[in-house]
């Protein structure tokens, strides 16, 4: 897959942009504030519904304007598609398809599908656990579109289970109401934990094979990385069921367990939304072991073995954002050496002498709210 065409209507800090894009290598260069980011960062929104920089969707409409519009026409198996989304802070965004209105925006996660890297990146091995339960989630979601609705599913049912508990805390309250939502919590996720652990044992050799490809020396090449499911209720993934089922029964067994705990805290602890991605880098934990280059180096084979599980498909468009200023040299060819046969990359850099002579491809000086070919 790649993008053709890529059209911003006061989308962040544009007014009005557009770009044809070429297959292979685009480089977006340009001094930092100047809106090289933007450009990428809207291609990825169309991929997941969310920005990998904010939480809320307010800061993508330029200043002063009530509403956005990205559109890219996305070329898949020489057959091009034209999507659009209209971001509308505080109402129901838009979107379509060929210029057909979708029912809802969820219809377009699949259509698009991107890995992207960036320095927020480094959050996944040095980072809470929800950093490293979103990029696992985030990849479910790639696989397979389901687990979108499952997943917002699941999310409210915590909320509205939660709701539940705080009132029900310090008072005799009937607790026939709790335990549907404690079925359909296990239900849903039952579903999640399955996924997860069926992805992270695909993703496995994936992961250890990049990061011997993206290590900066022959000592840190030879170490085992692991990425291993820990789920609170029930220990880690060696002895975990990959069956939704058996998973549903594990969950409700702990739930039973916790009980009292989660009524007298009012609050849901049980569940894939406590559950853990622990690293580790030579029989270690990466999160306060790892040095900063080893940090770099697994964040950096996580996101590629997600692309290498994903392209087992179709390709999806690799985004590397302003990374290859905290690259060291090695890093910076063994990256561009492992990507030399992917269908689109998008590559935004500061300096262009800082992006590896292999990926600077098709090439756009980004200044001043303008993206212009460096001819």
């Amino acid at each position: 897959m790649r993008i053709s065409r890529l059209a911003l209507h006061d989308f962040r800090s544009y007014e009005d942009v557009d770009l044809a894009l070429s297959p292979g290598p685009v480089c977006f260069v340009g001094a930092n504030g100047q809106g090289k980011t933007n450009l990428v960062e809207a291609i990825d929104y169309l991929s997941r519904l969310e920005s990998h920089r904010v939480s809320s969707e307010a800061p993508l409409v330029r200043a002063g304007c009530d509403s956005a519009i990205v559109r890219v026409e996305a070329v898949k198996d020489d057959r091009p598609a034209l999507i659009e989304v209209e971001l509308r802070p505080g109402r129901t965004n838009r979107a379509r398809i060929n210029r057909a209105d979708l029912s809802r925006p969820r219809d377009l996660l699949g259509v698009v599908r991107t890995v992207l890297f960036s320095p927020e990146d480094l959050a996944l091995v040095k980072g809470d656990p929800a950093q490293r339960r979103r990029f696992l989630d985030d990849l479910l979601v790639m696989e397979s579109v389901r687990v979108a609705g499952i997943k917002s599913d699941y999310e409210r049912t915590v909320r509205q289970r939660n709701t539940l508990l705080k009132t029900s805390r310090g008072r005799q309250v009937d607790l026939s109401t709790l335990e549907i939502w404690d079925d359909k919590l296990a239900s849903l996720g039952g579903e999640i934990m399955a996924r997860r652990l069926r992805t992270l044992d695909a993703l496995a050799p994936y992961l250890q094979e990049r990061h011997a490809g993206v290590a900066a020396s022959a000592a840190e090449r030879r170490q085992t990385v692991t990425a291993v499911y820990e789920c609170r209720a029930a220990g880690d993934s060696a002895d975990l069921p990959r069956v939704a089922d058996a998973c549903r029964e594990l969950l409700l067994a702990a739930i039973t367990e916790r009980r009292r705990d989660e009524r007298d805290r009012g609050l849901t602890l049980v569940g894939p939304h406590r559950d853990e991605l622990a690293l580790s880098i030579g029989g270690l934990p990466a999160k306060g072991y790892a040095s900063h280059g080893e940090s770099w180096s697994l964040a950096l084979a996580l996101k590629l073995a997600s692309f290498d599980r994903l392209r087992v498909d179709d390709d999806p468009i690799l985004i590397l954002d302003d990374v290859f200023a905290e690259l060291d040299t090695g890093r910076r060819d063994h990256l561009a050496g492992m990507t030399h046969d992917v269908e689109q990359v998008l590559v935004t850099a500061a300096v262009v002498d800082d992006v590896p002579d292999a990926l600077r491809g098709h090439r756009f000086v980004v200044a001043d709210g303008e993206a212009t070919p460096d001819e």
